[in-house]
């Protein structure tokens, strides 16, 4: 169990490289499981430890990873697994940030729903760290383009999701890939019997660390719910967004035939709108989710594959447009808002047979939901609310071919856009993202035209680059 906390990053044994990149993020203190974990992982331990989404524990196994990665080495030292490829991109992007001042560090993601040849060319080339999903790197073992001889850390995160999803085998049959003597760290919000299990097959005098009162539990979240009928609910969902004023608003569906449903009655509306569920390949997935980020779209409906690792900034508004079966769910799905030490606001549709499971979420995050009433003799009607919701984004994406791996950075893009030649001013530019291969940067909508013929007709850090303006059709508008 969880036993003294250090509160300070300098108490905690870590190398003055990390120390300054900590620094420089503006990581003050250790979170609960950072202060619980670090040490006994820096001591190669393993570790299962109890922690929800918004706890710091990506950093919290991260740090004592990059201070033991030997640069000079270029083999998979550590392999972290995630449920989802949004949580891979989410684990590889802190670990970079984290590895910054670790040069030529290089970390892989191995998910699914991407091309396999550029992830065969990374691996042949080396690299240090991976993070993937556990199809695709038992896909690389079975190939055996995944050496695994040099693994000293195996990493589980969230790992009752894994298992939730089936992919337990998967697991196992990865973690006898690697070698015997190896430290194995896994992060689980719950401890059913199956991470029990698995535990005590994988692991070797495990620590245990259990955060009761983390993050997540704690956030500031107001909880409505407005009780619905099945022939109401669209018309509700509509007079939930008029009512509650947004910049952004993640609207969680059950299934993937709804979310399609919803997103094309929306869309026929004009509202600014896209979808985030399994059909939809990689490429499309980081479209969405970059464009969501920025606030080139405002309202992005999805089912749980969007409910952990899906991390944006200032997100207004959270609407459970169908309840979730399981409680623990409920929590997570709500956990996108009231992010950061901001107030956030989570509103479910949830009908007359549902009032068990009403309580059941109300049980576990120990919150009455307030209940909403709407007046049906003074409500416009569908059309109207439809038609005054309907305002655009404040910024638009725009796509650039060439990224991280081709040496380009924010500040190369800011200049090309803010510089004599792109002309535009730095409040007219909005979050810039940087991939392997590919960038996106908002734009003001006013602007966005202009940004693009600049950047197509200039250069960026010296190389000419395609720049194309995303989400004007189909992705939703």
């Amino acid at each position: 169990m969880i036993g003294a906390v250090n509160n300070d990053f300098e108490s905690l044994a870590l190398s003055p490289e990390l120390l300054a990149v900590l620094g420089e993020l503006g990581y003050e203190q250790p979170t609960a499981v950072q202060a619980a974990s670090i040490p006994t992982l820096l001591a190669g331990k393993d570790l299962i430890g109890q922690s929800k989404t918004g706890s710091g524990k990506t950093a919290a196994f991260a740090l004592p990873i990059l201070q033991d990665v030997r640069l000079g080495s270029r083999s998979p030292q550590a392999l972290v697994m995630c449920p989802t490829r949004e949580l891979c991109a989410q684990v590889a992007r802190e670990v970079r940030k984290l590895g910054r001042r670790h040069p030529g560090l290089v970390v892989l993601e191995l998910i699914g729903g991407q091309p396999i040849g550029p992830q065969l060319g990374a691996l042949e080339r080396g690299v240090h760290l991976v993070v993937g999903t556990p199809g695709r790197i038992l896909d690389h073992l079975r190939r055996e383009t995944l050496r695994t001889a040099g693994v000293v850390t195996a990493v589980l995160d969230e790992a009752d999701r894994m298992l939730d999803m089936g992919f337990g085998d998967d697991v196992r049959q990865i973690l006898s890939a690697l070698p015997k003597k190896r430290q194995t760290v896994m992060f689980s919000a719950t401890f059913p019997k199956s991470i029990e299990e698995l535990s005590s097959s994988c692991q070797q005098d495990a620590t245990r660390v259990t955060i009761a009162g983390s993050e997540e539990a704690s956030l500031e979240i107001r909880q409505l719910r407005l009780v619905t009928e099945a022939n109401e609910r669209f018309h509700d969902l509509c007079w939930l967004l008029h009512k509650h004023p947004h910049a952004s608003a993640l609207i969680f569906c059950n299934y993937k035939t709804t979310v399609a449903e919803l997103m094309g009655a929306l869309s026929a509306a004009g509202l600014s709108v896209g979808r985030l569920d399994g059909d939809l390949d990689q490429f499309r997935r980081d479209q969405v989710l970059a464009r969501f980020r920025n606030q080139s779209l405002r309202l992005l409906i999805a089912t749980d594959v969007a409910g952990r690792g899906l991390d944006v900034q200032d997100l207004d508004l959270v609407i459970n447009y169908e309840l979730p079966q399981q409680s623990e769910i409920y929590v997570h799905r709500i956990g996108r808002t009231g992010r950061a030490g901001k107030k956030g606001l989570a509103i479910s549709l949830t009908t007359a047979r549902q009032e068990e499971r009403v309580v059941a979420i109300q049980r576990l995050t120990g919150t009455t939901m307030e209940t909403l009433r709407r007046t049906h003799g003074n409500d416009p009607g569908v059309e109207a609310l439809l038609k005054d919701i309907a305002r655009p984004p404040v910024m638009e994406t725009v796509l650039l071919s060439g990224g991280r791996k081709d040496k380009i950075r924010p500040g190369d893009i800011l200049g090309a856009l803010t510089g004599e030649a792109g002309g535009l001013k730095g409040e007219q530019i909005g979050k810039i993202e940087i991939q392997d291969r590919l960038s996106y940067v908002a734009v003001a909508r006013a602007a966005a035209q202009h940004a693009v013929a600049q950047l197509n007709a200039g250069q960026v850090k010296g190389r000419r680059i395609k720049a194309t303006l995303v989400g004007t059709k189909g992705a939703g508008r």
